[in-house]
């Protein structure tokens, strides 16, 4: 199958999929309690309410509001007005067809456009993400090689028990415990806080960026991360070490370092850059939790506190950015396992 032919039903399974997730969560939210209700207050008299409703067009049938809410994110917008977020639209008859940008709505508490308050949010989460990924793969994979040359040894034991205790601490127990144990015990000798965000703002110095608030978030959300891929790897070492290829390659005469880093280690990513990708793909996300609990402006974070406001089009927003992230990645690592073994045929 051709690299193009592949790309093509990759990319109509992504749009399917996509459109999969957008009604189920389109219809999900229908069934809680009215945004307008709780918008506008319980005193709020019905008038008020009936206003708000409109506003935010939930005066409409279901089905209208799902196929409204469908023509917006489209990129080919139809409808019986201008459409002033386009410049490049044509009328045929009474109705302007025009190209847009996806238009994820507004927030129903700041007014401001989803994709603005995403976009915002997004840069926390992917420095966050980024830098837990950097830490979990250089440890766990150096981790995962040092226990699989050692098999069977104190050291073997020793990184085994702890990648199997990193694997069964929950994120937000290990943010709850990295918080308190270095941001607030041991603040005086780590300089560290509790809490904090990768922008910060001040009198002086405007907008900044506080980069030591990265280091316990990303520590604490790239605990789990790195103990997969610590267990991944030597398990996956120790499988190729006793192939045959290997053992001619020792015969031959070659170093032990060739050996390891040349014809074992890149044999062994297979599985390992699957767990990375999965594991990058959900940190990129939103890591809820970890956001939550260190106070880090991040997708997770604002998503959160959504939902607390009953602001649906922000957490509906978020949800289709997550399965968009996962898509992409998961393309991305299919043509990346191509690149790495060349066995692999695209299907």
């Amino acid at each position: 199958m051709s690299f193009l032919v592949y790309f093509g039903k990759r990319l109509a399974y992504a749009f399917l999929t996509l459109l999969g997730v957008l009604t189920l969560v389109f219809f999900l939210f229908q069934v809680l309690p009215d945004p307008a209700q709780l918008t506008m207050g319980q005193r709020t008299d019905a008038k008020s309410i009936e206003a708000a409703r409109e506003e935010m067009g939930l005066d409409l049938p279901v089905h209208l509001r799902y196929f409204h809410y469908l023509n917006d994110l489209s990129p080919i917008h139809f409808s019986y007005e201008d459409n002033e977020r386009s410049s490049v639209e044509i009328k045929l008859a009474r109705v302007y067809i025009s190209l847009q940008a996806p238009f994820f709505r507004s927030s129903y508490q700041s007014k401001k456009p989803v994709a603005r308050i995403l976009g915002e949010a997004m840069e926390g989460t992917a420095v966050l993400a980024l830098t837990a990924m950097l830490i979990a793969v250089l440890f766990g994979i150096a981790a995962g090689v040092f226990s699989a040359l050692y098999h069977g040894s104190w050291i073997d034991r020793a990184l085994l028990a702890i990648s199997t205790l990193g694997i069964s601490l929950p994120s937000f127990f290990a943010a709850i415990l990295i918080a308190w144990l270095f941001g607030y015990v041991g603040h005086a000798i780590t300089g560290l806080s509790m809490t904090g965000s990768l922008v910060d703002y001040s009198y002086d110095e405007g907008r900044h960026y506080v980069w030591k608030n990265l280091i316990l978030p990303a520590v604490a959300l790239g605990i789990r991360p790195l103990a997969i891929i610590t267990q991944l790897t030597r398990s996956s070492m120790l499988d190729v070490l006793g192939m045959d290829y290997i053992v001619t390659a020792r015969a031959k005469g070659l170093s032990e370092g060739r050996v390891l880093w040349k014809h074992a280690l890149p044999n062994a990513l297979n599985p390992v850059v699957t767990s990375i990708s999965g594991w990058f793909a959900s940190l990129l996300a939103g890591a809820f939790f970890v956001e939550y609990i260190f106070n880090w402006k991040g997708l997770g974070k604002i998503t959160v506190e959504a939902l607390e406001k009953a602001d649906y089009p922000v957490v509906m927003g978020s949800v289709l950015w997550v399965a968009l992230i996962f898509i992409c990645i998961n393309m991305g690592v299919d043509i990346l396992y191509k690149k790495l073994d060349p066995r692999i045929q695209l299907q």
